[in-house]
């Protein structure tokens, strides 16, 4: 019997053209969306970015209602909100925080440092650090608080307790034509943040006649002879032993912290 012609054979053994049936369907399956469903989409997504919008600065849940203020001491809650003067009733999205903070530092010279944020959903967080006096300089009857950079910021009509005065008596010397009334000031005030805590609480004066030549009163007639701010941790250490060793005596000079001295009137 005659086998398969090879015609047949050929027939039979051949692989129908195109892909596979699951390869027609995974393909059909990366079709782009169509028409319909990009406008849908396009349609809701300009609704969320308008309803976003309208809540934020239409809407009346996210608006500026209250003003809170945190880290005063010396002032009031009261006097940082008058001087923020933040504009209630407004979006809170709306509100400019950095000229909340730039009036702040403008109107009250007390204020160090402000830090401005918005609460959600109705409030404006202020929190203040205020400059410490370190010391005060007198000028015609009135006394001006330093902190600890040199700023002037606050004016009393009396001495308070507690803050070493300045004593700005500047001699002829280079370094006093070299450093200005301000830097002399900067450098006193350095030297009041590097005493000892118990010879701060005692010390009522610094007399500056030049960078390098700052001498401390103290109670009890005691003076200390501390030279520039330079290597102050060292002099505070020299001070301190010299204290403990000669508590008898009334004048300490720790200019040079390797070679303190130390006398009795």
């Amino acid at each position: 019997m005659a086998g398969p012609s090879t015609a047949e054979r050929g027939a039979r053994g051949t692989t129908p053209s195109g892909p596979p049936p699951r390869l027609l369907r995974v393909r059909r399956g990366l079709r782009p969306p169509g028409r319909r469903t990009l406008l849908v989409t396009a349609v809701a997504v300009t609704l969320l970015g308008a309803g976003a919008v309208w809540l934020l600065y239409g809407s009346s849940w996210l608006r500026a209602e209250r003003v809170r203020v945190a880290g005063t001491t010396v002032l009031t809650a009261e006097d940082v909100t008058d001087a923020a003067d933040v504009s209630l009733n407004t979006p809170l999205v709306a509100v400019d925080t950095g000229a909340i903070e730039h009036r702040v530092r403008e109107r009250l010279k007390r204020i160090a440092k402000v830090d401005v944020s918005r609460s959600w959903p109705h409030t404006i967080s202020l929190v203040v650090t205020e400059r410490r006096p370190e010391a005060i300089v007198e000028e015609d009857g009135k006394f001006h608080e330093v902190d600890a950079t040199g700023v002037r910021f606050s004016t009393l009509s009396k001495r308070p307790k507690g803050v070493p005065l300045l004593e700005m008596e500047p001699d002829r010397s280079p370094s006093s034509r070299h450093f200005g009334p301000t830097a002399l000031r900067r450098e006193a005030v350095r030297v009041v943040t590097q005493l000892p805590e118990k010879v701060r609480q005692d010390t009522r004066s610094l007399r500056v006649r030049s960078y390098d030549s700052i001498t401390l009163e103290l109670t009890g007639g005691r003076t200390i002879a501390w030279g520039s701010g330079e290597r102050g941790e060292a002099k505070a250490k020299a001070l301190t032993a010299l204290m403990k060793a000669r508590p008898d005596a009334d004048h300490f000079d720790v200019q040079a912290p390797s070679a303190p001295a130390v006398s009795r009137s």
